[in-house]
């Protein structure tokens, strides 16, 4: 198996990885403080090495295993063997044809080492995803309105519940929707989530129109003067074109009230999701113009390369990063350092981005 498929979580996140289960049982709020404990947090940059540390364990294992001795030639028959390793991992196929061209671009014929692989595998990598930096798009007055799609199970609860904290700790005030009115334990899962982190929530009764959620989550962010208003929607898949129909109505309706919103559109799809996670940026794309891209679950699994074949195929933003278990783990999205850490005591850093 690839570098990325091979990894398992080594820790269940009840709340990321079971979209559908009561949340009574996930952990205890964590102290929105303890990351700062004696005045010093912890960084994104840790956090997210931490997270691709087996990762990083297995990308070098499996490319180790292409030198039998210290030296290769660099032939067919390696170039064939590097891109059956490359095929096989969530970066999809239009990348692993990049690297091994590239590589046999360069090295063709030539004695090749481990460090000569793997520098150029990063380099392209860093390629695939670079991204200019892309700030959340704020209103210029009044609540900024965010609404959150993905499928069921791919961390989308957990997901809002990070955005919420993430905005409360910077001393914003924030009203939640309760949009999936479909899925029984939606609303019981993101109320409890509200109540942990502290924060408004508008709920509706099961099988309540989503759309009439939505209207009164933004009516009451307007009364309250809330600075951001973040709307759940329900997470069917992205193939139930009923689903996208009623996405399509939400967006509407919020718009009514606030005419230049929703201000972002955020696609939450699970780090693991593999290939998969491309159909459900194209459906939800497709149905609500989705703004952004939140990664969810990546901390400690193998789908972080699924990164690349989303930058690839639809130039759509990686805004932020789930990278634990706790309200408090999510980060903003940098290319830079997602692959700085993903090839972390592997190869050297390159001097322009230290």
């Amino acid at each position: 198996m690839g570098f990325f498929d091979r990894l398992r979580k080594p820790t269940a996140d009840p709340a990321e990885s079971s979209g559908d289960r009561d949340m009574t049982g996930t952990p205890e709020q964590a102290d929105p403080g303890s990351h700062e404990q004696g005045g010093a947090k912890r960084s994104w940059f840790a956090r997210l090495k931490q997270g691709l540390k087996k990762t990083t364990q297995i990308l070098n294992t499996d490319v180790r295993d292409l030198f039998r001795r210290e030296g290769e030639l660099l032939d067919q028959a390696f170039l064939d063997r590097l891109y059956g390793l490359l095929v096989r991992t969530d970066m999809g196929v239009t990348a692993a044809d990049a690297i091994r061209d590239e590589i046999a671009s360069d090295f063709r014929g030539r004695v090749v080492h481990m460090e000569d692989i793997l520098t150029t595998i990063r380099g392209k990598i860093q390629e695939l995803t670079a991204q200019d930096e892309v700030p959340l798009r704020r209103a210029p007055s009044g609540p900024t309105v965010i609404m959150v799609v993905g499928v069921n199970g791919s961390g989308k609860t957990t997901s809002i519940a990070k955005l919420a904290h993430h905005f409360k700790s910077q001393g914003q005030s924030v009203v939640l929707g309760a949009g999936d009115t479909y899925r029984a334990a939606a609303t019981e899962q993101l109320t409890i989530w509200s109540q942990r982190i502290g924060v408004e929530i508008v709920t509706g009764g099961q099988g309540a129109d989503p759309a009439s959620v939505a209207h009164r989550a933004v009516a009451r962010s307007l009364e309250s003067q809330a600075d951001v208003c973040i709307v759940d929607t329900a997470g069917r898949l992205q193939t139930q074109l009923n689903l996208m129909e009623q996405l399509s109505k939400i967006r509407r309706v919020i718009a009514k009230l606030i005419p230049d919103a929703p201000h972002e559109v955020l696609l939450v799809l699970d780090a693991t999701a593999g290939q998969n996670g491309i159909s459900q940026a194209k459906g939800f794309s497709d149905a609500v113009e989705c703004t952004g891209i939140v990664l969810a679950k990546l901390d400690g699994t193998a789908k972080g390369g699924v990164i690349i074949p989303i930058r690839q195929q639809f130039g759509m933003p990686v805004k932020y990063v789930g990278v634990g278990e706790q309200p408090s783990d999510l980060a903003t999205f940098d290319s830079a350092h997602f692959v700085e850490a993903l090839f972390e005591g592997l190869v050297p850093q390159p001097a322009s981005s230290r």
